[in-house]
């Protein structure tokens, strides 16, 4: 007998040492709308944004789920689910997001559909994990709402390339400082009536003078980055083409050593080649080579959501794993009842 006690404590002795400790029994569910909910998405929404290198800023639209994770040693990891809204300020316009205007559904909106985890820890938001992807509205939702208005047109149209080297060219034309190298096509549209092609293109500053340019390959960046965007529209008429562009200059942005920039395209007016790799802080941003026939900047192309991410206390991240500890699926043995979700539409839905 005593020696069936003893078989018994030391069963439970090796059980208590083996056992993993699992401090937090799960996750919790939050309300899309709680206050932590959407500091936590507006952190997201402004990591898009400080790490987009093409096409446009995003904002917030909608929270569609929210799970909340403690994390060792100390903070919580918020695993979100986000709707965004392309506007209409370019990548790299210094315009705060807050600031620009929701593209509307005629002009042919482009939703954002992103997946995070974000560290909360000593009442700072960080983002550790980002997976995105973006595409415009169907055309029958545009024709319902607007049946006469354009749709995006391919970037690699040759009407749209043929209107962005002529509207580049009169921009250069009038300009007395710096020649002007096109960085990438943003958006085009084909107006049938009247004909006419709808383009928007950003550009940078080189160290030639416009009206003395005679081989824009000799032509380089500026040490300080100086990037500009343009709307302009073609317009077919009997006499010829009629070319209208406004284009606004960014202030220049010094080069940080090991931090990606733009590169110019030169000898076409295509979409710029985006680039290998840009340095960021968080999770590693690779912007893919987007495909050729495409009619907008799609987020998937940066975000990519593949790489493991390490945390500030060492902990590692990896996709398909749930952050920090506890168990997937594993919902916490008492609480309130799962509030709802998705969350409130703040501009509308695609």
């Amino acid at each position: 007998m005593k020696s069936l006690v003893l078989v018994l404590c030391l069963a439970q002795l090796w059980g208590c040492h083996s056992a993993p400790h699992m401090p937090g029994l799960g996750y919790k569910e939050l309300n899309c709308d709680d206050p932590e909910a959407e500091q936590a998405a507006l952190a997201a929404v402004d990591y898009i944004n400080s790490n987009l290198l093409r096409g446009y800023k995003h904002t917030l639209n909608q929270i569609d789920k929210v799970k909340v994770w403690p994390r060792r040693p100390t903070g919580e990891v918020f695993e979100i689910e986000i709707d965004t809204l392309e506007t209409t300020c370019y990548a790299l316009d210094p315009i705060p997001a807050a600031n620009c205007s929701v593209r509307k559904l005629e002009q042919h909106a482009v939703e954002g559909d992103c997946d995070f985890h974000v560290l909360k820890q000593d009442g700072q938001f960080s983002v550790l994990f980002a997976k995105c992807d973006s595409s415009p509205d169907s055309a029958e939702d545009v024709r319902k709402v607007c049946p006469d208005c354009p749709l995006l047109a391919p970037l690699n149209d040759s009407r749209v390339t043929h209107a962005v080297e002529a509207a580049l060219a009169a921009f250069n034309a009038r300009n007395n400082g710096s020649y002007y190298q096109l960085v990438e096509v943003s958006r085009a549209q084909i107006v049938p009536l009247p004909v006419s092609t709808y383009v928007e293109f950003a550009v940078a500053a080189t160290d030639c003078v416009a009206n003395e340019v005679t081989d824009p390959a000799n032509c380089n960046l500026l040490a300080e980055r100086q990037y500009g965007f343009c709307k302009s529209t073609l317009t077919q008429k009997v006499a010829g083409e009629d070319v209208a562009v406004t284009c606004t200059v960014f202030p220049t942005q010094p080069q940080i050593d090991g931090t990606y920039v733009p590169t110019p395209m030169v000898a076409s007016a295509g979409p710029a080649s985006p680039p290998a790799a840009a340095v960021m802080v968080g999770p590693m941003v690779v912007a893919a080579p987007p495909p050729v026939h495409r009619a907008h900047y799609d987020l998937r192309h940066t975000f990519t959501g593949v790489a493991s991410v390490e945390s500030a206390s060492g902990e590692a991240f990896h996709v398909g794993k749930a952050p920090g500890v506890g168990q997937p699926g594993v919902a916490v043995p008492a609480g309130p009842v799962v509030r709802p979700c998705p969350g409130r539409i703040r501009h509308f839905k695609i």
